[in-house]
């Protein structure tokens, strides 16, 4: 049997706003955290979850070019 896929969740820019200043303070919250950041934004906890899993993967991502942005141009001569 084929698994359902929930649907996508669209976020408000004030509840990505909301969001966004949640995931400045803390990249990892916890259960109770989330629970927190749900009631105020409106959705479930796992979609929180959800939220703050792909958000530490496109700042990975951003921390990861910024690297490679550095290494091309070196600050100190070898």
């Amino acid at each position: 049997l084929p698994v359902k896929k929930k649907p996508r969740t669209f976020y408000s820019a004030e509840q990505l706003e909301e969001l966004e200043k949640m995931f400045q303070e803390d990249h990892y919250p916890d259960n109770e955290k989330r629970r927190e950041i749900a009631a105020a934004v409106g959705v479930t906890p796992q979609r929180i979850l959800v939220w703050f899993q792909n958000r530490r993967a496109k700042w990975r991502k951003l921390e990861k070019l910024s690297m490679k942005g550095n290494r091309k141009y070196p600050t100190s001569s070898a």
